[in-house]
């Protein structure tokens, strides 16, 4: 049966419902591939030289072509050579496990041989407030003044006792100690570099396959172990995944078994992503794809969330079934994602996950760019200002107390707290120093430094989850480059001496941390009020005083207070008692009320 390339909903018919790719046991491989127009599809094996030892051709029923081969097979190099419409293209399996690092194959593995000790007994992290950490695995380890052995692997996480060159504390340690909750690691599997020696990793290739960048010899237990190093120390994983694009359509796997039917567009592809293409989620066996995908990671690699990039063009039906299936496998796991897109897509927006349908996805959060561009100005403008660094009006300050109460407008995208990201820096646009440099031009590192904190303390003490990029704390820079992707290590790698360096405000944020950790549960119904150019919001015993001016600010409450965070310090147990409530230039000031004056 010949169908034209644009017949989807021919090939939609042809629906399969079972376990593709290569399930690997020690006595035999199973092998399932999915190109229901095929005219024949062998199986090819390949030694570790790159010597094909092995072709058969593969028996078709229902669409599904399928070999089963005897014998152990766990470490061999496959491909499907799949012929159609009278040509004959060779692909590695779209399911691959493993890849080798060029991409050209899959490696058949047997998942239950690439496991660290214990790895059956490993169970998820949970936190009810959860506060995320952002980084990629390469810029983690890459810097010459730690002491790293496995720079830029996944081998780094379980190194133990990392030092930065003044013998302070760095590496997964440091972040433990910092208390965040979770890690999220940006793009993990296979991806392509284009080109160069370093890549953020959205270039995807291949789902389910460890990158090979990041692996030394073994990556699916080498990720493995790093999953289970995080768990030890109680900290959760979070996987950044890209399934709305791939690198190249016509050379993924996808676009060599099955032209066009993985891609949305006609004629040529449709680019939503801003990346040449988009994948067409709201497709049967695309969709089947993601979901098996999703699945085998979260059992597989005992993962504790997902952060999905560009969001905004994967369709609501495949998201509501993702989250059905991985809360029945991990009931706490976390999901959010990127609630827009790269550029227009042909996919009506009704039925993608966009911002303004987060009411049909309320098990997802968002990143909320409202808060994020509130705080420090426009991430599309280098010099625009937010209410931290001098920009503090009503429109900008609008969408902070909206996260502080938790209470949103009805013309908002949520009205539920829960589903707000909020955030001033990610791996996108400039670092949140750097902004300030910028935005702030000719005023001291003081002034800067001041800012930072204010966008600490409003991002820990908002509803909703807390995200920070790594080395936010420490006040990262990328010497003013907005889009550092293929940068190289000198400029993306984690600094870790400047732990040391900016030790002041690495205690500030592990004071806001655990302050929130403390507390954040206990803030109900909070109250706003107007002061000189400042705000005091006051939720039960606490207040909270914002002062964004150039003048101390002071609050007519009286009584006695416990101080938890000023302009110097912040910590989850009190600083000092005062019997007024004073707060300096550009700097906040959190108290808790211990009695009124009238009580005295």
């Amino acid at each position: 049966m010949m169908m034209n390339c644009f017949d989807f909903k021919a090939a939609d018919k042809q629906f399969f419902g079972g376990k593709l790719g290569a399930d690997c046991s020690p006595e035999r491989t199973v092998f399932r591939v999915w190109q229901p127009f095929a005219e024949n599809v062998d199986l090819r094996l390949y030694n570790a030289e790159n010597d094909l030892f092995f072709s058969a051709a593969m028996s078709k029923e229902n669409g599904v072509f399928e070999y089963e081969k005897s014998g152990d097979l766990d470490g061999v190099f496959y491909t499907f050579s799949v012929t159609r419409n009278g040509e004959t293209v060779e692909s590695a399996d779209p399911y691959s496990f493993a890849v080798t690092a060029d991409g050209e194959r899959g490696i058949v593995t047997d998942m239950r041989r690439h496991a660290p000790d214990g790895w059956e007994n490993e169970r998820n992290i949970s936190a009810e407030n959860p506060i995320v950490y952002e980084l990629s695995v390469r810029d983690f380890s890459m810097d010459d003044g730690t002491d790293f052995a496995s720079r830029g692997k996944f081998p780094a996480f379980c190194e133990e006792n990392i030092k930065n060159s003044h013998g302070d504390t760095a590496g997964l340690d440091y972040i433990k100690d910092l208390g965040v909750t979770h890690i999220q690691l940006m793009p993990i599997f296979d991806f392509d570099l284009d080109g160069g020696e370093y890549n953020w990793g959205y270039n995807p290739r291949f789902y389910n396959a460890p990158s090979a960048f990041y692996s030394r010899v073994d990556g699916v237990l080498e990720l493995r172990e790093l999953v289970a190093a995080a768990h030890k120390k109680g900290l959760g994983v979070v996987a950044d995944v890209v399934y709305n694009h791939v690198f190249s359509a016509d050379d993924s796997p996808f676009g060599r078994i099955f032209p066009r039917y993985y891609f949305r567009g006609k004629g040529k592809y449709s680019n939503g992503s801003g990346c040449g293409n988009e994948l067409a989620s709201e497709r049967k066996m695309a969709r089947k794809f993601i979901l098996d995908s999703l699945e085998f990671l979260t059992r597989e690699y005992k993962l504790d969330g997902f952060r999905f990039d560009l969001m905004g063009l994967l369709d609501i039906k495949t998201l509501r079934e993702a989250q059905r299936r991985l809360r029945r496998i991990n009931p706490d796991i976390l999901l959010y994602g990127e609630g827009w897109t790269g550029g227009a897509s042909p996919y009506p927006e009704r039925f993608r996950a966009v911002l303004r349908n987060a009411d049909k996805l309320p098990g997802f959060a968002f990143f909320n760019d409202r808060f994020r561009d509130g705080v420090k100005g426009s991430v599309f403008s280098d010099a625009d200002c937010g209410y931290v660094n001098g920009a503090a009006d009503e429109w900008h300050f609008a969408p902070i107390k909206w996260a502080l109460s938790g209470e949103f407008p009805e013309d908002f995208w949520t009205d539920n707290s829960a589903q707000s990201i909020n955030y001033a820096e990610c791996h996108d646009n400039l670092t949140l120093f750097d902004k300030l440099q910028i935005s702030l031009v000719g005023t001291d590192k003081e002034r800067i430094v001041k800012a930072d904190k204010m966008a600490a303390a409003l991002i820990f003490l908002s509803r909703g989850t807390a995200f920070i990029q790594a080395g936010q704390e420490f006040l990262r820079t990328k010497n003013g480059i907005g889009n550092s992707y293929n940068s190289p290590d000198s400029v993306n790698s984690l600094k870790w001496d400047a732990v040391t360096e900016n030790r002041d405000t690495v205690e500030y944020y592990r004071g806001l941390i655990a302050f929130r950790k403390r507390f954040l549960g206990e803030f109900g119904e909070c109250v706003f009020e107007e002061l000189n150019g400042g705000t005091v919001m006051k939720t039960g015993d606490l207040l909270l005083l914002i002062n964004p001016t150039s003048e101390k600010i002071t609050s007519e409450e009286r009584g006695e207070f416990e101080i938890f965070a000023d302009e110097n310090r912040a910590s989850a147990e009190p600083l000092y008692t005062s019997e007024r409530l004073c707060c300096a230039e550009y700097s906040i000031l959190l108290a808790r009320r211990i009695t009124n004056e009238a009580d005295r």
